[in-house]
This record gives structure tokens, sequence and C-alpha cells, in this order.
């Protein structure tokens, strides 16, 4: 895995690198449309572009904690919308405080996250800024799509805690894919899209703010940087970035089908499955439980078309618009492949679920010293679990009841006092009559393969 560094930054180095002077801006006006002269547009865009300052909150060792931290955004709505990175801001937030150009601080709230594609949206308190009197502009998107190397393309952001920074370079790919890409706290991303490079300085900071052009408009949302390296950054495109938009302002997320077909390149490999070139996308490998793997699909089978449209994964960077295209069916529809297996042809019809993260809801009960997560479906069968009732076991908190006795990170809970655990509302509400006075708990925890008893003691 290629080593990303993640663009937001902690609390603690944005203390470090803050002067006490700060520039002075005129206040923004808010506007609609965009202006003619390139100058005038880039000036919009540079009122529009904020810091956002985040606390959230995370579960680890047991424990509830806080955390804060500093990203970019960029307004892209008269409404008072904001588009960002989700790793900037996820659904762990509690407190999003926004730094317009004139730099007033706002509340904002979060709208919704899509983590498959690092981005999120976010929405200003309106009421609090007509109370204050203060008003802001938005950005326009440009096209992704007619992008090139060599354009001439700005990131703003900011970078290390420097507010509204610039800084300036070129396109350097179009069309970059990397596989399994890091995402926030073990949530997928990068699976449906591809993104933008270009050797414009980014920073930690600079997460979620825009890449643009001579004119101001947003060619792309900045997103990571490769390790090491002083060129090498990469934006998800505006294109993309335009649907995440569209479905978080109807639905507050996005919805998307799942097979199950894990899909590898062909490239390399046509001679050996007497494949022509630019015919097909290799089964990489197939989900335990899921819709392929009910219906006999294996890896090393070649889909050569889908519902009758033929498929080209001959290189990686082909791959993100197939898996794109099964997650833009509707949940439940019927997908029929065209499977080529050992010089035989096959014909399979897939019934569609809907997509899930491996990742499911945290909680930390604070009275066991126990930090929790919900076991999802991808999860469970990613691991070959029996179900995916239980939750995982984050951490124990040293020297409380759960710690003394026994439990571990990476354990399942699946019951207590016999009983299947049920869902986190049940936990919380036994959770809460755990005292002094309470009965010791009986915990059932599946621990490699294997169920042991354990007593929590209050």
């Amino acid at each position: 895995m290629i080593p990303f560094r993640i663009l937001s930054l902690s609390f603690a180095l944005i203390t470090a690198l803050l002067t006490s002077g700060c520039e002075t801006t005129q206040s923004t006006k808010k506007t609609s449309g965009s202006k003619s002269a390139s100058g005038d547009g880039f000036r919009q865009l540079l009122e529009a572009v904020v810091r956002i300052d985040v606390r959230e909150v995370t579960y680890n060792g047991g424990s509830k904690r806080n955390i804060s931290g500093v990203g970019s955004g960029v307004i892209i709505s008269e409404e008072g919308h904001i588009l960002t990175n989700a790793h900037v801001v996820s659904t762990f937030a509690e407190e999003i405080r926004i730094t317009l150009s004139n730099l007033e601080r706002v509340s904002a709230e979060l709208v919704g996250w899509d983590h498959w594609t690092d981005l999120a949206l976010l929405k200003l308190d309106l009421e609090e800024l007509e109370e204050r009197g203060l008003t802001f502009t938005h950005a326009e998107f440009g096209d992704s799509d007619k992008v090139y190397p060599g354009l001439t393309v700005f990131a703003v952001g900011t970078p290390n805690g420097l507010t509204r920074t610039v800084s300036r370079g070129i396109i350097s790919n179009t069309n970059r894919f990397f596989e399994g890409a890091d995402g926030v706290r073990g949530y997928e991303t990068g699976y449906f899209n591809t993104w933008l490079q270009t050797d414009a300085a980014i920073n930690p900071g600079n997460s979620g703010g825009p890449l643009v052009d001579e004119n101001g408009k947003i060619l792309g949302i900045n997103t990571r940087a490769y390790l090491g390296s002083n060129n090498l950054g990469f934006a998800v495109p505006s294109q993309t970035a335009q649907f995440v938009l569209a479905g978080l302002l109807e639905e507050e997320e996005i919805i998307r089908s799942y097979v199950g077909i894990v899909l590898g390149p062909m490239q390399d490999l046509e001679t050996f499955y007497n494949i022509q070139a630019n015919q097909g996308v290799l089964v990489e490998s197939v989900d335990l439980g899921s819709p392929a793997a009910t219906k006999g699909i294996q890896p090393g089978d070649i889909l050569i078309s889908m519902d009758t449209n033929g498929l080209d994964g001959r290189f990686p960077e082909q791959l993100p618009p197939i898996q794109n295209r099964i997650a833009n069916y509707p949940v439940d529809s019927e997908i029929t492949f065209e499977i080529s297996r050992q010089d035989e042809r096959l014909t399979e019809t897939l019934k569609t679920e809907r997509l899930e993260s491996r990742v499911g809801e945290e909680w930390a009960f604070e009275k066991w010293g126990l930090s929790v997560r919900e076991v999802s479906r991808s999860y469970a069968r990613e691991n070959k679990l029996v179900s995916d009732d239980g939750f995982l076991v984050l951490g124990a908190k040293t020297a409380f009841p759960a710690d003394l006795a026994g439990i571990r990170s990476g354990d399942i809970v699946s019951k207590i006092n016999r009983e299947p655990v049920g869902s986190l509302i049940d936990l919380k509400a036994m959770h809460e009559e755990f005292d002094g006075d309470a009965e010791p708990l009986f915990v059932e925890v599946t621990r490699n393969f294997r169920t042991s008893l354990f007593i929590l003691k209050p």
C-alpha cells in the first residue's frame, strides 16, 4: 500500500505553528453567478474557502475521548453548504467551527458524509450568520473531465494551520488509482473513483480545500499526499464531488449496491485466459455469503459483460468505473453477467444488496471500561463469522471490570447473561443499571473461533 498521509491537522500541531499576527481581509459579500474576468473569479473562490475546526469523539482503550483537528473546505451554494473531506469531518464530530474569509468564526452542522469517496457536506448556521450580520460567497464547479496533464492549477486551504494559503502547480495525471486507499478510522475509500494528481504543494490542513483553475473553478477536492514527497498530491475530481453532493443533499447519504465481487485487472493475463485484449475483467475474489458467492461465481472467473454491455478491465485505472457501475444500480436490482470460465461461457443473474462498510457504530461503556463497535455484515463475512450479531471489542480500560474479567481488544461479545446482546440501545440500558448493588454480568465472548465466559463484577 502506498504510504499516504491524511491531510487534516491535529490541534497540537496547529498550536505550535500559528503566530500572533493575522492577515486582515475585507468582509465577504454574498454573490451569485460567475465572473467573466479570471481575476474576479479567483477572488470569489478565495472568499469561499474556509478553515474547519473540528472536535470529535473517539472510542479507544475502553473510554470516550475528545480529539481536535483542522482542515479546509469550500462553500458551494447560496444556502451555505460546504464541501470537505470525510476524514476532516465525520459522523464522530461533536462540534464544527468555520472560519470565513473575513476571519469571523461561525458554527456548522454535518449534513452527510461518504467515506467511500472521502467527501463530506456541511451547512453553515444561517440563523447565526443573520444575527451577527455576516455574509458569504460561494464557489463554482469546473469540469474535471476536461482537465489534462500540464494544466495549471491552484490548491487553496489551510496547510499547517496557515489559513487561505494558495499553492500553484499543474495536473500531473488525470486518472490515478490506488488499491485499498486509506480512509478514516478503518472506513473504506477509493473503490468508486480515481484521483487527479497534482504537483501543487499539498500539506496537512489542506484536506477538503479546492483544487481550482485560474478562473477559480473547482476541479477537485484536495484529499491526500504521498509521504516523503513534496510534489505528489491528489484530489477527488469535481465530477465525482458533484455526484456525491447531489446525493447528500437529497438523502444525506449515498446508497450503493453490492454483489460481493472484488475485481482485478486483466493486464498480462489475456494469453493465460485465452481472452482478447481489452475484453473482460478478472474476478480476484468473492466475499463469503455474498450474492456472487451464492450464485457460484469463483475467483479466476472473467466477467465479459454486464447486462449485455461489454467490460474492459485491463488496467487498474479501469476498475473503479466498473465498480461504480455496479454500485449505481438500485438496491435489489438484478444484474446479468456473462462469464468466461476455463473456455466455457456462462450467464448468471445476481440480485444486489445494499453496500455496507466493514465498520459499525462505536460506543464506550465507561462503567465497564469497555469500548465496542457493532459487527457489520461486511466485517462478519470478511472474518468468516457465523453471524453479524455481537460487538467487536476496541479496548478495555486497565483495572476496570472488563479488563479485570479478562476481556481483550479483538474479542467479540455475543451474549450477556445467556441472552444475545441485541442492539446498542439494549447495551446502553444494561450499562445504566450497572452499579455497586448490581448483579455480576456473565459475558460470552468469541475469541479465535472459540467461545469463552467472563464475569463482569461491579
